[in-house]
């Protein structure tokens, strides 16, 4: 059956004007942008202006630690952080990591091959089901075993529908060594790549429960499913171009620019061909500059504060200063091209986004696998989450929606 594309829209076109009184809240949006209170979690936070709503440097909380704090430790740490709610012993430490390494290590010889990696990395989450032996359970204790079954495969899965063929863990190696020496088809890695391969798995692990993926989390574990669908669920969210998948977007944009601006040193020209962006005369077309800008963060994003401090290490080994220069300055002049063509002085800052694709680059990881890693660190966020919406939710997750059809009002308490 094929319909025009407009007979489809006109079908669902809203008529007239929707009544003030419905107060509807597009997005679960306030008017002014600010996000509606849906539910509380211990899990992480983020901030981005004081109790009076005045900007701030952005800080990020996992459950209740500085991400600041956190830097130094390791990614395995922050998992063990996240799901039971402190830091591990040492002999945690080595109990987790073994049993992560064990359930990585579980028969596994088919490869879905085709297609897009996060699309099969869902399947696979969702095929994983029919190997459990209590796939339904909603005991907590049955829950974490799920959800360490599936943080302990995704290493494994990203770099198998990498390479086309079932790749195998060292359980001597941290999930960030594994993966680079996966991803390459060997060992050839060095400390500071290792370092920065898990600094960005710490970075992308929580951001708190108002972003999407974590929200659809919530929602769908409030219905009562199982933990493998609530997972798929997050993945599905993530890959979107407005939420994880932002940051090919900025590959492509920088791409453009190095190509377009021959002195990526001179301010004057970069400032002109942002402008050229923003005005859609250049990019794609949207006029955004992508990674510039987030939701919640305003004077800074606390995570790409600590990339850049990280980042310019590997940069110099790497001989590409000049082009992560090329980023600081974007990021400089962003503000001022967005005052200059829009006449908004709104206060914004590059988020993790901006540099996240830049330093995958440098670690020589393709672009098809970026958003793959960022859900293989997002996982021990998505899975604390599941755990807290069993813990402490109880009702599930329905907001209201106005009927046009009707001739009365029921937008506060739904049907």
């Amino acid at each position: 059956m094929r319909v025009h594309a407009e007979k489809i829209r006109a079908a669902y076109k809203h008529e007239g004007e929707i009544p003030s009184a419905c107060d509807l809240k597009r997005g679960l949006r306030n008017a002014d942008g600010s996000g509606i209170v849906v539910g509380v979690t211990s899990v992480g936070d983020a901030y981005g202006v004081d109790g009076d709503g005045n900007p701030i440097e952005g800080r990020l909380y996992y459950r209740n630690i500085n991400i600041r704090k956190l830097v130094d430790r390791s990614f395995e740490e922050v998992i063990c952080l996240l799901l039971l709610g402190h830091l591990p012993s040492a002999d945690e430490l080595a109990i987790l990591k073994k049993d992560l390494m064990d359930l990585a290590s579980l028969p596994w010889t088919s490869i879905n091959k085709g297609g897009n990696i996060m699309n099969k990395l869902a399947a696979a989450v969702l095929g994983f089901y029919q190997h459990d032996e209590k796939p339904d359970s909603q005991d907590l204790e049955d829950v974490l075993r799920h959800c360490l079954s599936l943080i302990g495969r995704f290493p494994v899965w990203v770099a198998s529908f990498y390479r086309g063929e079932v790749q195998k863990i060292n359980p001597k190696l941290s999930i960030a060594e594994n993966l680079l020496c996966m991803i390459r088809g060997g060992s050839d890695y060095t400390k500071a790549e290792a370092k920065l391969l898990d600094l960005a798995l710490i970075l992308h692990a929580e951001h708190g429960g108002g972003n999407n993926s974590a929200f659809v989390v919530h929602t769908l574990a409030s219905s009562g499913t199982d933990t493998f669908s609530v997972i798929a669920g997050g993945i599905c969210s993530l890959k979107g171009p407005k939420h994880g998948g932002a940051n090919a977007a900025v590959c492509i944009m920088m791409d453009e620019i190095k190509s377009n601006v021959k002195d990526w040193s001179d301010s004057d020209a970069v400032y002109q061909y942002l402008a050229k962006i923003m005005r859609k005369e250049a990019g794609d077309g949207s006029g955004l500059i992508y990674g510039i800008g987030h939701a919640v963060y305003t004077l800074s994003d606390p995570r790409t504060v600590i990339f850049k401090k990280y980042a310019q290490e590997l940069a110099r080994e790497k001989g590409m200063l000049d082009e992560l220069q090329l980023y600081m300055l974007v990021e400089e002049l962003a503000p001022k091209v967005f005052l200059d063509v829009k006449g908004s002085s709104k206060v914004m800052c590059a988020n993790i986004d901006f540099y996240s694709g830049f330093l995958y680059r440098m670690l020589g990881i393709p672009e098809e696998l970026v958003l793959p890693l960022f859900a293989t660190a997002r996982i021990a966020g998505w899975s604390a989450h599941r755990i807290d919406e069993l813990v402490n939710g109880g009702r599930i997750i329905r907001p209201s929606f106005w009927d046009q059809s009707r001739k009365y009002i029921k937008c506060k308490c739904g049907v």
